[in-house]
């Protein structure tokens, strides 16, 4: 039976969340309604709640738009959309955040993460565009609707907390899919021990890579040895030894080929330019807090190429769950803390506080 009527938080002020009943969504063409049986709480989540952006909604920052945030989520199929085969009421599904417009250039390209039409789905601007959690309502609630598109099948022997982290180690395959993807045998220096920077080591081991290395701060420790779990081959405390040193000896001075940048810190595009190789690769993952100064002659002359990604395109989610469903990596190492829905607020505090070295927080349902 699905209800009328369901709990969702809404964003007022920035910062400011509250409990309130919903009416339940109901899918259009192509889309499912999903019951959301868990959802990770995702840094950018944070950025949502108490600064606006990336969020877009009705053409504006997203507080006081009775707008739900949130997009790490997976669930239950419990009702199909008009024309909708492609799954059955019943399917355990995770999901893409974006689905994008389908009709834009980038769409077409399969860069739907940088449709065009971003944002434009209200009143008279309704292209059809769907970023759940960003520009229209996310999983802090107990139903949203998804795109076919953004539809992940779970394996019945995945938990839904460990399903609620392919988005996260999607983000991380997407990485180094724009990269080139060619790892296997070359060497990967992950930046950032955080839940993208973790999932990035677990999968670049799983692609391959030789060796792969992780660098963090002190306060990352735990962090660390996480990710010699995961598959690093090297971890660098950079309290400890100087990140571009410790790959410079690591790889015998000859440097690496890629560098995914997960830390957002000032100097980290020249801090990764300097680890690799001539011709080496670069892919920014995570968003830098204040304007950046970069070292582009430096870049130049050594032909070094560097990416941007937001999120998880070209359905690098299925390939980064079809590695979690062959037990490629354990992604269930990162997840630390576990919330009811009635404390979403809590599980914001743990997340962005780092309470007790919070690393994945996870908000599970009672159905």
């Amino acid at each position: 039976m699905i209800p009328e009527k369901m709990k969702a938080w809404v964003l007022g002020n920035p910062g400011e969340l509250k409990l309130v009943e919903k009416p339940v969504p109901r899918p259009g063409a192509a889309e499912v309604l999903v019951r959301i049986d868990a959802i990770a709480v995702c840094a950018t989540d944070l950025e949502v709640i108490y600064h606006g952006p990336p969020a877009l909604i009705q053409g504006g920052d997203p507080f006081n738009r009775n707008f739900t945030p949130g997009h790490e989520y997976m669930g239950t199929v419990v009702r199909l959309g008009p024309g909708v085969d492609e799954f059955d009421v019943g399917a355990r599904v995770t999901v893409e955040i974006h689905a994008g417009c389908g009709r834009c250039e980038r769409c077409r390209e399969g860069m739907y993460t940088a449709c065009l039409n971003y944002g434009m789905n209200y009143g008279d601007h309704d292209k059809g565009h769907r970023a759940n959690g960003f520009t229209t309502d996310g999983g802090f609630a107990e139903y949203a609707v998804n795109h076919i598109n953004t539809l992940v099948q779970v394996p019945d022997d995945m938990s839904d907390e460990e399903a609620t982290l392919v988005v996260t180690a999607g983000t991380a395959m997407y990485g180094l899919d724009v990269m080139g993807g060619l790892i296997a045998g070359q060497t990967v220096v992950v930046v950032g021990p955080g839940p993208i920077g973790l999932m990035g080591v677990g999968v670049a081991k799983a692609l391959g890579a030789q060796p792969v290395i992780l660098t963090g701060t002190r306060a990352d420790k735990r962090r660390l040895e996480l990710g010699k779990k995961l598959g690093a081959d090297h971890v660098v405390n950079v309290h400890d030894e100087d990140a571009v040193a410790a790959v410079k000896r690591i790889t015998k001075g000859k440097g690496c080929h890629y560098v995914l940048e997960c830390s957002g810190a000032p100097d980290a595009v020249n801090e990764a330019a300097r680890m690799l190789n001539r011709g080496g690769r670069i892919c920014l993952a995570a968003f830098a807090q204040e304007l950046v100064l970069v070292d582009v002659a430096y870049l130049v002359s050594n032909n070094i190429y560097l990416f941007g990604i937001r999120g998880e395109g070209r359905s690098a989610t299925h390939r980064a769950a079809a590695l979690m469903q062959q037990k490629r990596f354990d992604a269930r190492l990162i997840h630390t803390h576990t919330f009811p829905l009635e404390d979403v607020p809590t599980a914001i505090r743990y997340a962005r506080e780092r309470v007790d070295d919070a690393i994945k927080v996870v908000v599970k349902m009672r159905h």
